[in-house]
């Protein structure tokens, strides 16, 4: 990684030129991003502030590297940083001479931020639980982190089309969604050995598509030969001239399932016979003596080695106070062995905990976490952040929770809630019960904020469906409709899921009374 920090080291003072170029106007805002997004770097709305986005590897991170990033929030004073939903960190608000000097001193510290944004393989995403979780097939950790150091020594070489996004899930529930994403890995055990189901082509946002099953189950240790294989196919067969047509998903679409798979088939022997890419990993043994708790909290899960728990921690909108950080760092400082997991919906797991630790900690975040799915809902940054959004996700999210606490609704009724400020799901609305996404529209005399409804998606090995768009409806207006529907719900005595089906005339009609 050496080689790797001295070409970063030597990037960052030619990106700050491009960053004083584009506040000088020197540069549009395309033009800027263009070259931004591959340092994990955008503009904020206005173009004065801007985003960085940390490269938490997989999402897996510890306390003395949440220290340092608790030591950057002091130095240019955050008052919060934001969990995203591929498992990185963002802090938002730095002038761009800040940006660099933070980047400069994040790769002093290991912490990476090239690749995480432009057209560049992403973080690999994971189970947050792999390792710990009861019914997984096996712990994926240890091949998720060598994919991410393939990609990460190579990254400032590749020349992809647009980005890639890999994710490595331990069991059916799929919770890094492999089965929508460019190049997923499902473990699975069969016969008594493990491998991986492979999962090509899906993706969320314009034009969504579930990924296609690769035809055989692979060994372990061969995850490397498929990941360069993917890549080879993208940059041969990706569209480079078309922004809107560079995604893995489209080149299923034109060459149809059946010459898709052929065609991967066919770049995985070509690697095979190129390189040795296979891979010894050696997962985790957890030796730390347990303490049973009988606390019954929703945030606390119980691990596959006796006696441990994980406790998981949602901040609202996966926004956390970095007050809040700063407690609970100089709480679990003091726990032996504690690992750190970020998730895929904008939250934080604390692994590895007995349960007395497990105790303290639920008492500690007590307040700092929502705490049913309704209220564990996610939402990108969108306005007036976000450069590319077209709605205030974050502040719908938060009128939301604040409408149902007003007029004492109840908040264990309806699913999380899934917002996108704009089409390009980082909200991930398109694999959710209940999903919005952003969009400006003429209602009567005046252009508003509104957002589509998505209803009746979901992420798992089997059940994996792409949401259903019903209308749209105004932003001012989501509360109050989501208030009603949830009364609907409860009266009606069975889950969400079930309503749609059993009441699905009275739901359409619900829907059409906001509708714009």
């Amino acid at each position: 990684m050496e080689k790797l920090k001295e070409v970063l080291y030597g990037e960052i003072e030619g990106f700050r030129k491009v960053g004083h170029q584009f506040i000088n106007g020197e540069l549009n805002l395309m033009q800027f991003k263009h070259a931004s997004g591959g340092f994990g770097v955008y503009a904020h709305k206005g173009g004065k502030d801007f985003m960085i986005r940390l490269r938490i590897p997989s999402g897996i991170t510890n306390v003395s590297e949440m220290n340092k990033v608790y030591e950057f929030t002091q130095k240019y004073g955050l008052e919060t940083i934001h969990f995203t939903t591929r498992q990185a960190i963002q802090l938002h608000g730095l002038s761009i001479d800040e940006i660099c000097d933070l980047m400069k001193e994040a790769l002093d510290n290991n912490i990476y931020t090239r690749g995480a944004g432009g057209n560049f393989p992403r973080n690999v995403a994971i189970s947050p639980l792999s390792g710990v979780e009861k019914d997984e097939a096996f712990d994926v950790t240890p091949y998720a982190v060598e994919v991410g150091n393939y990609f990460l020594e190579r990254i400032y070489t590749y020349k992809l089309p647009r980005k890639l996004k890999v994710s490595f899930s331990s069991n059916e529930k799929d919770e890094a969604h492999c089965t929508v994403q460019d190049l997923g890995f499902l473990a699975v055990n069969k016969d008594g050995k493990e491998y991986f189901e492979v999962y090509l082509g899906g993706g969320l946002g314009q034009n969504p598509r579930k990924a296609v099953k690769h035809r055989e189950l692979i060994e372990p240790k061969e995850v490397l030969y498929y990941v360069e294989a993917m890549v080879r196919l993208f940059m041969d067969e990706g569209d480079y001239t078309n922004r809107n047509k560079a995604r893995v998903r489209y080149i299923v679409e034109r060459l149809g399932e059946e010459e898709f798979l052929n065609c991967y088939e066919k770049h995985v022997k070509e690697v095979k016979n190129d390189k040795s890419l296979a891979i010894e990993v050696k997962p985790k043994v957890y030796n730390k003596k347990g303490i049973k708790t009988n606390v019954e909290n929703s945030r606390l899960v119980e691990q596959k080695q006796e006696g441990l728990y994980s406790v998981y921690l949602h901040p609202i909108g996966g926004q956390l106070l970095v007050k809040d950080l700063r407690a609970i760092l100089d709480l679990i400082e003091k726990f032996e062995d504690v690992e750190i997991r970020l998730s895929m919906s904008e939250g934080v797991y604390f692994r590895n905990l007995n349960g007395t630790e497990a105790e303290e900690l639920l008492k500690l975040t007590e307040e700092m976490s929502a705490k049913t799915d309704f209220e564990q809902s996610v939402s990108c940054i969108g306005v007036p952040t976000c450069q590319v959004g077209l709605c205030n996700s974050q502040g719908t999210l938060h009128d939301v929770l604040n409408y149902f606490k007003d007029n004492n609704g109840r908040l264990d009724i309806l699913p999380k809630i899934h917002f996108s400020g704009c089409g390009n799901s980082c909200g991930v609305h398109q694999i959710s019960g209940i999903g919005f996404t952003g969009k400006k529209k003429r209602v009567g005399d005046a252009v508003e904020e509104c957002f589509t409804l998505f209803v009746n998606g979901a992420y798992g090995v089997e059940k994996t469906r792409l949401g259903e768009p019903y209308a749209d409806i105004q932003s001012s207006r989501i509360p109050e409709f989501l208030f009603r529907l949830s009364k609907k719900v409860e009266e009606s005595g069975v889950s969400f899921e079930e309503y749609l089906t059993n009441k699905a005339d009275e739901f359409k009609g619900l829907v059409e009374e906001y509708s714009v």
